[in-house]
């Protein structure tokens, strides 16, 4: 019918629908955050504001110093990503192409960190590292993701498990007649072609340490650094509990949260433009 015109409107209805309900939540995120006080209280505007209104970004911008904060958090974020990729890379390399002994039940433990919900874990991970002296800093991120067990790191693992399974073995026995070492196959051969991997491990990583909040607020939270969405969220805490529980004020605060929302989402969508091709 029509080439398959029936066809291709039914795909665009679901792909607008789909796109709709992902966009509608960042678009009311945007327009709100530009709303002055009368915009607020006017239960008439609804989604276009007034007038643009940059007061909301300007309080977020210096109360939170925003170049500094947005440092911290990038350092939160790039420090364990990276370890977490240079870990996973070689675990998984290491599953991928050694037979050793235990060998599956260490897969199998290892793919059930992931399943086990860390809530179960987080008392006694909290003892451990408040014995190690570890809360309050960046530590307890990094050294985990050092270990291969970093925020989702079986996951990492299992990406590169896939793809070093896909290289065919005659790349390393030829390696291996040449007289290359384990050490120069890896690190000449498997991890040139795991480019990809690499890429795709690294910014999954940085994008769930940035966004990071519970973990955070419970490492982190005696510390000076915190990730951007904690920082935010602490700053309108401070301020409406001043107020009392349905307080106007309260109700003003929410595009200012909004503002610092836009400010802390911003990052990743500059990453995201310039690595997408790296995601499909």
């Amino acid at each position: 019918f029509g080439d398959g015109l029936l066809f291709k409107l039914i795909i665009y209805m679901l792909l607008v629908s789909l796109g709709y309900i992902y966009l509608y939540p960042v678009l009311y995120m945007i327009t709100n955050s530009f709303m002055s006080m009368e915009d607020i209280i006017n239960v008439s505007v609804r989604w276009i504001p007034s007038k643009l209104n940059w007061e909301n970004y300007r309080l977020v911008w210096e109360q939170l110093n925003y170049p500094k904060a947005l440092m911290d958090a990038i350092r939160l974020a790039g420090l364990p990503a990276i370890s977490a990729t240079v870990s996973s890379a070689i675990i998984g390399y290491g599953f991928a192409r050694f037979n050793f002994r235990f060998k599956n039940v260490l897969f199998v433990l290892m793919i059930m960190t992931f399943i086990i919900p860390p809530q179960i874990t987080m008392l006694p991970t909290f003892r451990m590292y408040s014995q190690y002296e570890l809360l309050g800093t960046i530590k307890s991120f990094v050294y985990p993701a050092i270990l291969g067990q970093g925020l989702n790191g079986a996951i990492y693992i299992l990406i590169f498990y896939s793809f070093f399974k896909m290289i065919p073995t005659s790349l390393a026995e030829s390696a291996e007649l040449d007289g290359a070492s384990s050490f120069k196959i890896f690190t000449r051969i498997f991890l040139p072609l795991a480019i990809p991997s690499i890429i795709i491990v690294f910014l999954f990583s940085f994008v769930w340490y940035y966004n990071e909040t519970y973990l955070s607020g419970l490492f982190l939270g005696g510390g000076d650094m915190l990730t951007l969405p904690l920082r935010v969220q602490s700053y309108i805490n401070q301020f409406t509990s001043i107020y009392p529980e349905g307080s106007r004020a309260r109700e003003l605060m929410q595009a200012v949260k909004l503002a610092g929302n836009v400010l802390t989402l911003l990052p990743l969508l500059i990453l995201y433009f310039f690595t997408q091709k790296h995601f499909v």
